[in-house]
């Protein structure tokens, strides 16, 4: 009898202890905007159709015009999904402009490579400078960013020339006007990450190697344990870029590795986003303090 009330109110306690962890993690995110996403279709190849994703906020109203961040999203060309960026489309759209996160063709899916997905990226930025005035988005307010390769996809854009479709108006530029980076794929010449998916191409689609005058401004955020990414790389970069005149804020998080700000704790989310956040106010795409705080609270 005593062993039987021992383990239900052992039960008990877990059942608490249960709930008690349930409403802080409700509590931790009860200000959160959620905004649905309005899929549109970019690019049609062969039988396959590619999607992007468009939150928009939530007073948007069809006669004004936004600036706009484009998110690519990670899985080192090989998989991965536009859901991966939903959080910080969603956080930007609550900011007032509208963000759009991308499927491009990965490996596992389209049995593709780094090369077709530089391609996709490109025809994402140009489609929507194209359709600006139909998507209600200033075309020369375009901030584009993404995570470890989707991170090489939005740098690629703004610093390599070719890899484009050469069916589409090429007129029409594909470069961003501001890039976000998060663990960024930018080096792939020798001894780099899946350097051997492109050997003597490497400079054909290496961001590093293509840096010139006019690149984009730009901020990296990454990790002092990044593995793939080393910090000497991110410094390199930002250093040649710094030479060519364009700003580079490099932002390292200590003892952290790659993807860090997709993984547990939350708090990582939410630093980057904050970071990021201020990159852009700075550059004139939002206005007002950063919200990421009231949406999302560490306890």
């Amino acid at each position: 009898m005593l062993m039987s009330l021992f383990y239900l109110n052992q039960r008990i306690l877990i059942f608490l202890l249960f709930v008690i962890t349930v409403a802080q993690l409700s509590f931790s995110q009860k200000n959160r905007v959620l905004i649905p996403a309005e899929k549109i279709v970019y690019k049609q190849i062969d039988s396959s159709s590619l999607n992007f994703y468009v939150y928009k906020p939530l007073d948007f109203h069809k006669d004004s015009i936004y600036n706009s961040i484009v998110f690519f999203h990670g899985g080192g060309w090989n998989n991965g999904n536009p859901n991966m960026f939903r959080r910080q489309a969603m956080y930007f759209a609550s900011r007032g402009i509208i963000a759009i996160s991308v499927e491009y063709r990965i490996k596992s899916k389209h049995n593709t490579t780094p090369f077709e997905a530089v391609e996709d990226a490109k025809s994402a930025i140009r489609y929507i400078r194209k359709n600006a005035k139909e998507l209600n988005i200033n075309p020369y307010m375009i901030a584009s960013g993404g995570g470890s390769a989707g991170g090489h996809l939005a740098a690629a854009c703004g610093n390599i020339e070719g890899l484009d479709n050469p069916e589409e108006n090429l007129r029409i530029s594909s470069i961003p006007n501001a890039l976000v980076l998060l663990n960024p794929v930018i080096d792939k010449g020798p001894n780099s990450f899946g350097y051997r998916r492109f050997k003597n191409r490497y400079q054909e689609i290496s961001p590093i190697h293509n840096i010139s005058i006019g690149a984009p401004p730009t901020i990296i955020l990454t990790g002092t344990k990044d593995k793939i990414i080393p910090v000497s790389t991110v410094k390199q970069y930002q250093s040649k870029m710094l030479k060519i005149g364009s700003r580079c804020d490099l932002i390292l998080y200590e003892d952290v590795g790659h993807a860090f700000f997709a993984k547990p704790p939350i708090k990582y989310f939410i630093e980057t986003t904050y970071e990021i956040d201020l990159f852009l106010r700075s550059l004139g795409y939002l206005k007002g303090n950063p919200t990421i705080l009231n949406q999302y609270r560490i306890n």
